[in-house]
């Protein structure tokens, strides 16, 4: 059985899901595959981690670097949950491309874009970082929860706008939505 609830974040409010193994889905409100694995019979409620996650989200939107990790249930593919194990691996404030992302563990046989689709298959955003994750040569890519909250996240974690690569119809991204303090 699943359980839901809502965090308000400064980015907007964010479903979080668990189940009796952990938390199983973090979604941005209008984000890109939004409560698509909430089961129908979920049921809003509480649970140990979901108190643990919004003592996390609370910690990661103060600007602090959590060294911890509420209970995750990781639900995919053999593959997705590998590429995802991987990007538990990046540090806050840290940045790697898709292609060194596919390069992780020698793995020659693991395409950039494997890896980005996968990478976008992740349910668990924030928890598993994949705003961390970014195209070659800086460029910034999409993000489930939209890219203006992409570079808001990459500011808390203290990159400058300046830093990357801005696609043509987002050179205005960083004044749409920053974080309130």
């Amino acid at each position: 059985m699943q359980t839901t609830c809502h965090y308000q974040s400064p980015l907007g409010d964010i479903l979080l899901v668990s189940d009796e193994q952990g938390l199983c889905g973090l979604w941005f409100e209008d984000g890109r595959y939004y409560a698509d694995t909430v089961e129908d019979d979920a049921q809003p409620g509480t649970s140990p981690a979901l108190d643990q996650a919004r003592r996390w989200l609370d910690e990661y939107f103060a600007g602090q670097a959590p060294t911890w990790l509420p209970p995750l249930h990781v639900q995919g593919t053999p593959f997705q949950r590998q590429v995802w194990e991987q990007l538990l691996t990046i540090p806050y404030g840290r940045l790697v491309t898709y292609g060194e992302l596919a390069k992780l563990r020698h793995r020659t046989s693991m395409s950039a874009q494997a890896v980005g689709n996968a990478v976008g298959k992740n349910h668990l955003s924030l928890f598993i970082p994949c705003h961390r994750v970014i195209g070659a040569h800086g460029n910034l890519t999409g993000y489930g929860g939209g890219l203006e909250r992409k570079i808001a996240l990459l500011e808390l974690e203290g990159h400058l706008a300046s830093d990357f690569s801005w696609p043509a119809n987002f050179s205005d991204a960083v004044s749409k939505i920053k974080l309130e303090k």
